[in-house]
């Protein structure tokens, strides 16, 4: 009988590097055996990895009679990455390893509307000096991930008619920070990387939810079947600017009316404090006055939740999440403002879709954004893609055929 060979996959080193990625550590044999490579194959690709750093020898694995087999798991402290989270008033950045663990980083009140120019020049000089502290030389610095707070072109990390972004509309932002560090940067939306960073913090086997921002404005990332959903042109999860009844007749800032923006964000609320005689001049002096047991302020944070919650309701009819997380400066409003949201997508929504919908705040809180960010540039320059991309040979897995 004649024996051929028949071709099974195409294997290489960024192949073999994502099964090294869950940390459990490997022997050779091990690679060998759950792959179908021959042992010399396996070798190939473990040099290939160790040549970048990107695993390690560890502890030898139980001996069975002969000599002790080297296990191999992936290095997470080999390189870093920058994360910056750069909100409408605020900035976050973070140098993290390759597990995503924040290792530093600094926090700044920042203003958006100042532009490009003057944030990111700020950006480029932050993550300078986080390097610096952490005494890790630029080359070590592989990828950098940046949130914006509005609509990203994914794709190109250009900024599509932000509406709180004077400025930004279609700049750069990638090659602006290449001028200062040649790593690929990954730009989003602010509320995608917030989902991110929600969902690999704390809700690692979650596969469909919904994280709702509710802060200057109102925004959602839409984690769907595991994957992050943008839309076609990077503008899915824009509910702020969706039409609720309680907004009948009130003017939004996009210049539509009845917008849930106009009636539930932060400035939306500290507008309607005053208007009932009260000091509100931001969202910080709502939780304020809510933690202090305010009474008018708790009953209009409880109606914003009613608002939201009824935006919610068609999101969790056309989702059908299994989770809902509330996130951004108005979550720290306790339990007042998701009362009101529960109160609304419980009451209206169809009992199969919400019958085991959890809706709760964010367990993250103010570091998901930057951990998502960090997220975000640790799987594009970890996947196999990238790492296959650097040139290494790939390998032919086969096996006999009768």
């Amino acid at each position: 009988m004649t024996t051929t060979v028949k071709t099974l996959s195409a294997f290489g080193a960024g192949e073999l590097f994502q099964l090294l990625r869950d940390g459990i550590p490997r022997t050779r044999a091990e690679l060998a055996a759950s792959t179908g490579l021959a042992r010399s194959t396996i070798t190939s690709r473990i040099d290939n990895l160790l040549d970048l750093g990107l695993i390690t020898p560890v502890a030898d694995a139980a001996s069975t009679g002969g000599r002790p087999s080297a296990r191999i798991a992936i290095n997470p402290g080999a390189r870093v990455v920058a994360a910056a989270d750069i909100g409408a008033t605020h900035a976050t950045v973070a140098i993290c390893d390759l597990a995503g663990t924040v290792l530093t980083e600094k926090r700044n009140r920042l203003q958006i509307a100042e532009g490009p120019e003057s944030v990111l020049s700020w950006l480029i000089t932050t993550i300078d000096t986080l390097l610096a502290d952490l005494n890790r030389p630029h080359d070590e610095l592989i990828a950098i991930g940046v949130g914006l707070p509005g609509p990203v072109e994914h794709s190109t990390g250009r900024p599509s008619n932000p509406p709180i972004m004077p400025g930004w509309n279609d700049y750069d932002v990638p090659a602006r920070i290449q001028l200062y560090f040649p790593v690929p940067v990954l730009v989003d939306n602010d509320v995608n990387i917030m989902a991110l960073g929600e969902r690999a913090h704390s809700w690692p086997h979650t596969n469909d939810m919904v994280f709702l921002k509710v802060a200057t404005g109102i925004g959602s990332g839409i984690i769907s079947d595991g994957g992050l959903r943008r839309g076609a042109y990077g503008t899915a999860g824009d509910v702020g600017h969706i039409p609720v009844g309680r907004g009948a007749g009130v003017t939004c800032r996009c210049g539509n009316t009845g917008c849930l923006e106009a009636i539930a964000a932060a400035p939306a609320l500290a507008k309607a404090l005053r208007g009932a005689g009260l000091e509100a001049n931001s969202g910080a002096d709502v939780v304020e006055l809510v933690e202090a047991g305010n009474l008018t302020a708790i009953r209009f944070v409880r109606e914003a939740g009613r608002a939201i919650g009824e935006m919610l309701n068609m999101c969790v009819s056309i989702l059908n999440p299994s989770l809902i997380v509330i996130g951004g400066s108005m979550a720290q409003s306790g339990e007042h403002l998701i009362a009101g949201i529960r109160e609304e997508v419980y009451s209206r929504s169809m009992p199969l879709a919400s019958q085991n919908l959890t809706i709760v705040a964010s367990k993250t809180g103010a570091q998901a954004g930057v951990i998502g960010a960090g997220i975000l540039a640790i799987e594009h320059v970890l996947s196999q893609e990238y790492i296959n991309s650097m040139g290494f040979p790939r390998a032919t897995a086969s096996a006999p055929a009768g």
